[in-house]
């Protein structure tokens, strides 16, 4: 997977050159394109966006030769499956997929502390809205149904004070929303007091600063594991998913944890 905080060092006078990243393809037909998003990456220009050089859109286009047509969104810090369309009409008919609710999506979270069981997380989300894009919305929305099936893989301490505390926890979860709210999953997951790992917006100040010096890097922990779904041409079941990347596996070896345990779970 290509490292968005690269810079390659090039031309003349030490100037810095951007390498244009290169997104990993998952699955490709006549009517769908997956790929592999890294964390940092934008799906498509928006407001937020002013310093940004590359966008996932523009970089599937560029590859495959075509326009591509998003479907869903990917929040820039998450990583992991993101599906185009590649004409109106498909991104037509897998958008109506997505509002039926018969995509099944697959998230893995590392999340602070011991968080144990096998449950489902019925709790109402006030509307996200940004500031500028937004802006015309009404803001006085009651909040909506949101729910987020989860389930405890694996959990891990390590005998090293932080704040309050004599020891830092950190906990393996697989998510599958039921809903589709905007940043569903972390905010769920910070509302059960066990947020996700790098999260800047609903996280905890004390442990993602101990997690970048101890791990060595920065980054949401947040991965869109997989995607299922049927073809909505051909009516095949496709199953598209991506691996841990070299990052995650290093969090899993310094955590003790078994890869071949957590891919079986």
């Amino acid at each position: 997977m290509h490292d968005l905080n690269r810079v390659d060092y090039a031309g003349e006078a030490g100037v810095a050159v951007e390498v244009k990243p290169v997104l990993e393809i998952l699955y490709q037909d006549e009517y769908l394109v997956a790929v592999d998003k890294p964390a940092g990456l934008f799906v498509h220009r928006s407001y937020m966006d002013k310093n940004e050089i590359y966008f996932a859109l523009q970089l599937v286009r560029d590859q495959i030769g075509q326009y591509v047509y998003p479907v869903h969104r990917l929040d820039r810090p998450t990583s992991g499956v993101l599906l185009f369309a590649l004409s109106p009409k498909v991104a037509q008919l897998i958008g109506q997929s997505f509002a039926s609710k018969t995509i099944q999506k697959t998230y893995y979270a590392l999340t602070r502390g011991h968080l144990l069981g096998n449950e489902t997380i019925d709790y109402p989300l006030k509307e996200k809205l940004d500031k500028l894009g937004d802006k015309n919305v009404s803001r006085d929305k009651e909040p909506q149904q949101a729910q987020t099936a989860y389930q405890s893989l694996l959990i891990a301490t390590l005998p090293i004070p932080l704040g309050k505390f004599d020891s830092v926890r950190y906990s393996l979860i697989k998510l599958q929303p039921k809903t589709g709210r905007r940043h569903q999953l972390r905010r769920h997951l910070a509302h059960l007091r066990h947020p996700v790992i790098g999260d800047i917006n609903y996280g905890d100040n004390k442990q993602n600063p101990f997690f970048r010096e101890y791990f060595g890097f920065k980054r949401l922990m947040l991965l869109a594991k997989k995607l299922d779904f049927v073809h909505p041409v051909t009516n095949e079941n496709i199953a598209i998913e991506v691996k841990f990347d070299q990052q995650w596996l290093n969090v899993f070896e310094k955590l003790s944890w078994q890869i071949d345990t957590i891919i079986k779970a």
